[in-house]
């Protein structure tokens, strides 16, 4: 009888321990996939994210948008010798030569040409302006352009050339002229070229202003071209 009630407890207590044994490894089990489950989600987030990383680096940087229409009018400030100035704007763009911009239009005329958009001094001249800037399309690359540019102007030039970062075109490279060559002391005409890479050759803009005029209209050339944006050019 003690033998069959010993025998009895011992089945019984298989029985219940069995089923714990068996959760417990199922516990483990359970772990042990969760954290695989999670490493392998982690690595696929960051495989993703260098994905995206990757992309966003091989992606060309987009071009400025102003938001801003043809024809359209606001105002802004600059400084001029030192005073903070409001300028009065307009919008300007021009599909065929590929570039939008703002121009004074209450200081400069704004003479348009198939080849060039030109914005003269409303005291000059407009057939033979002293204070003007130039804006026109050159097939050129940057380097081609800024080689020929210098060989022309030194001829009656010191010239210094260097790189110069605008607002909304980003880094181009500018060409100061100061005629100097055969005069003593200084400068009675400058010259500062802006030669604006774009993917059909380049922008070339060029302010021509007097010296005694530098801080006047050679500072406000230099805020009209900093509004300069390329843009696709129509095909002729």
């Amino acid at each position: 009888m003690k033998k069959k009630t010993i025998h009895t407890l011992l089945i019984a207590a298989i029985i219940l321990v069995f089923p714990l044994m068996m959760l417990s490894g199922c516990g483990k089990e359970d772990k042990s996939n969760d954290a695989a489950g999670s490493a392998a989600t982690t690595e696929a987030t960051e495989a993703t994210e260098a994905t995206k990383a990757t992309e966003a680096a091989e992606e060309p940087e987009a071009k400025a948008d102003t938001g801003k229409k043809d024809g359209e009018r606001f105002e802004s400030t600059i400084m001029i010798e030192g005073m903070e100035e409001t300028v009065k704007y307009e919008h300007i763009i021009n599909e065929k030569l590929g570039f939008e911009m703002d121009y004074d239009y209450e200081l400069f005329k704004r003479k348009s040409k198939a080849k060039r958009e030109r914005f003269v001094s409303i005291y000059d001249d407009p057939e033979n302006p002293e204070n003007y800037l130039d804006v026109k399309c050159s097939e050129d690359d940057v380097d081609t352009a800024v080689a020929a540019i210098s060989k022309k102007l030194s001829k009656d030039y010191e010239i210094i050339v260097e790189s110069y970062d605008l607002d909304n075109a980003g880094t181009c490279q500018s060409i100061d002229a100061s005629e100097i060559k055969g005069h003593k002391g200084t400068p009675d005409l400058m010259q500062r070229v802006f030669i604006i890479p774009a993917d059909d050759g380049c922008r070339i803009a060029t302010a021509h202003y007097g010296f005694e005029s530098a801080e006047g209209f050679g500072k406000r050339f230099s805020s009209m071209v900093k509004t300069l944006v390329v843009i696709d050019r129509q095909a002729e």
